[in-house]
């Protein structure tokens, strides 16, 4: 759909000057996703605005953005998306016809928001009290400083320091004042680049060489603070745009941003470490490289007996941190060669910070409460339904973590699965207290195929999961789970996306999934927040952030989900709260407020208060097939020689072992595409934008239910 154009007269520079107009696509949120919207760019006021559409127009507009102050981004998702960022911190995702209209619509935006941030500049002279300057005035013998001649930052930067007086309080810096210091940070950031330059110009050998693990400690510290003056200049800028509206409310806190802009990926192609030739290779190591085409297997649905299936004893626990502080020069060489925003998907990273399981398995420890898992369906009404599966949601990352230490699973291979089941006695799942769990109406009466061998009905339950890697790039994953007895299952598909954010990695989960409630006809569309690995300098840590959303179309029922990342001054870790809400009467049914990790309140409607603990909540071990009965690419089978290794402690071996399995997928790519071979998943089925078990569940009932009728 093209768009319009309007030229107005300013100044002499309609050429520049021009309010435009036209449809684009604006991004709502996951359960409404994209929709058409008219926008009008008024360049006069200053002003993105938007309507239903054309018509509307005359109407008040349904959002509008103040451009000055505002950073307009191209994306690197597609060459049609873009993104306004208001310096107020509202944010409009948008999406044009094509790349040539996304161009155009960016270069206006940005023309206006250049022109209306100068003009505020103009019309606020700076405070002559405030004075800036790159020369240095600090003192070699501060107190509390303490560097050696070649460690003097300040011989590098040349930035002074200035100590205000006590009790003053700091002005509000004016826009001319922003732009002093957006200079200064441009010459530092300059000198920074030169700094880098310089060292990685030193020889690989001798007295002084690019590795020196103090040379590269200044690399990353010095890359890391200019990324922390970054995020201090955007909190200076949202403080001045607050300032011109009034004074921030009571009780704000101002939080890292993220970066606004995504750089250029220099890294392409992080290739793994060259290793030197061993002649002699273990020979797990030729089992992995000669292990048959996976187009050459068989493709076929394999149907996992659980009563082959044992109780899992690994216990993994990630807490150890020797090896991290013995490969320390390893991280730093490898975090002075990212860049800021740089997507980190084929970067390969050492394999000494990865966990002793695959990203498939990993979902898999999301389904550790199976009981809270099962309970959902028993819910006497919708409003309590839509509330356990928030209380089952929120209690599953906890389990999902193995320690308190960031590290990485192992990312799947395109081909790889992973199986396993969980078993609990019914009596261990929750029934709704005036409602017999078990009664339903006749309509909704199901019979499914019994066992053949007509066995009694066992008295637990049973819940089965399996997960597959559909693609490779980009890297997405699928799973499955349902507990037949309860009719009742969730198919989810989530694209991991890894971004460096300076001492920090940020993984945005793209995907959604549906929980399936066969007894009552209902569905709940949910997604998944992002997670951050925090200070991977030192002792890595993982927090949650953003907001997810969860939604019942049939009952009209919903939950808003934040999970808020630390404050950059004060504010707890881990905090998340969230409020369930009926859509059609606005009204909030519950509360949720705590920490994901620890412990969760719930505040119902009526008054009544429930409080969770995760750390005391009983977990369900899963059930795993015996190595020796599982196919060559599920994932213990697969991993089981990288994992063994890193048990051990051999590195160097793990790395092999993990380059082997690397290269057996990049050659199988390469010859599929010379052959022009499409990729066969086994599991799931590739549905629009989203990918759904083969034989999922609610077939199976649909199936029943037809038989009945027509024997009926």
């Amino acid at each position: 759909m093209s768009f319009q154009l309007c030229c107005v007269w300013d100044g002499g520079h309609c050429d520049h000057m021009e309010n435009i107009y036209g449809y684009l696509m604006k991004y709502t949120n996951l359960v409404t996703g994209w929709q058409y919207r008219f926008f009008v760019l008024n360049n006069d006021a200053g002003l993105l605005e938007y309507f239903v559409n054309e018509q509307s127009r005359h109407l008040k507009p349904r959002g509008t953005l103040q451009l000055a102050g505002a950073v307009i981004s191209p994306s690197d998702e597609d060459s049609h998306t873009f993104t306004v960022n208001a310096a107020s911190g509202e944010q409009y995702k948008l999406r044009a016809t094509d790349a040539k209209e996304r161009q155009h619509w960016v270069s206006r935006l940005q023309i206006c928001t250049q022109h209306h941030t100068e003009a505020i500049g103009k019309n606020n002279p700076p405070l002559k009290s405030r004075s800036f300057s790159l020369a240095s005035q600090g003192s070699a013998n501060s107190p509390g400083v303490q560097r050696r001649p070649s460690q003097n930052a300040v011989s590098f930067f040349n930035v002074g320091h200035h100590r205000l007086p006590t009790g003053k309080r700091v002005p509000i810096m004016q826009p001319d004042h922003l732009v002093d210091v957006r200079e200064m940070m441009s010459q530092a950031e300059g000198q920074q680049r030169d700094l880098i330059r310089s060292i990685e110009c030193l020889p690989a050998s001798g007295h002084l060489t690019s590795l020196d693990q103090d040379l590269l400690m200044l690399k990353a510290t010095s890359m890391a603070t200019m990324n922390c003056l970054n995020d201090c200049f955007h909190i200076l800028q949202l403080q001045h745009a607050s300032q011109q509206k009034g004074s921030l409310p009571a009780g704000t806190t101002i939080s890292w941003l993220e970066p606004k802009i995504s750089l250029a990926n220099h890294f392409k192609n992080g290739a793994a470490q060259n290793f030197p030739a061993e002649i002699n290779k273990p020979a797990s190591v030729r089992e992995e490289q000669s292990i048959a085409e996976p187009c050459q297997l068989t493709r076929e649905p394999e149907e996992i007996n659980p009563d082959e299936e044992l109780e899992d004893i690994c216990d993994d626990k990630e807490d150890d941190l020797g090896a991290v502080e013995e490969q320390r020069s390893v991280i730093l060489h490898l975090l002075s060669q990212l860049k800021l925003g740089m997507d980190l998907t084929r970067v390969v990273l050492p394999t000494f910070i990865l966990e002793k399981r695959s990203l498939l398995e990993m979902y898999a420890d999301f389904m550790s409460h199976p009981d809270l898992f099962v309970a959902i369906t028993n819910g006497g009404s919708p409003e309590e339904r839509m509330i356990r599966f928030v209380e089952y949601y929120l209690t599953s990352f906890h389990e999902g973590r193995k320690g308190a230490i960031a590290k990485k699973p192992y990312n799947p291979i395109i081909g790889e699965t992973f199986h396993c089941s969980w078993r609990m006695p019914k009596s261990d799942v929750a029934t709704d207290a005036g409602t017999n769990s078990s009664a339903h109406s006749p309509s909704e009466q199901v019979t499914l195929p019994k066992d053949p061998e007509g066995q009694a009905e066992p008295d637990y339950y049973t819940v089965k999961f399996v997960a597959e890697q559909v693609s490779h790039h980009p890297p997405v994953s699928g799973f499955y789970a349902e507990c037949v007895e309860r009719k009742m299952c969730v198919n989810a598909h989530v694209w991991t996306k890894s971004k460096f954010l300076g001492m920090s990695i940020g993984v945005t989960m793209v995907g959604e999934g549906v929980l399936h409630l066969l007894e009552h006809g209902e569905e709940y569309t949910f997604s998944l927040p992002c997670a951050y690995a925090r200070s991977i300098l030192t002792v890595p840590w993982v927090e949650l952030g953003g907001k997810v959303n969860i939604n019942c179309a049939k009952t009209g029922y919903s939950a808003s989900i934040n999970f808020h990342t630390k404050p950059f001054y004060g504010g707890k870790l881990h905090r998340v709260t969230g409020e369930v809400k009926q859509n059609m009467t606005n009204t909030v049914v519950c509360r949720v407020q705590g920490e994901w990790n620890s412990v969760l309140e719930f505040t119902y409607s009526n008054g009544e208060t429930k409080y969770v603990d995760l750390t005391k909540l009983s977990v369900t071990r899963k059930r795993v097939r015996p190595l020796e009965k599982q196919g060559p690419f599920e994932s213990r089978r697969l991993w089981q020689h990288v994992t063994e290794s890193l048990r051990d402690g051999d590195i160097d071996k793990a790395t092999e072992h993990k380059r082997a399995l690397e290269e057996r997928q990049r050659n199988e790519e390469r010859l599929r595409a010379e052959t022009e071979t499409p990729w066969c998943t086994k599991y799931f089925l590739k549905d629009g934008d989203g990918w759904l078990y083969h034989k999922p569940l609610w077939k199976t009932v649909s199936a029943a239910q037809t038989q009945q009728t027509d024997s009926n």
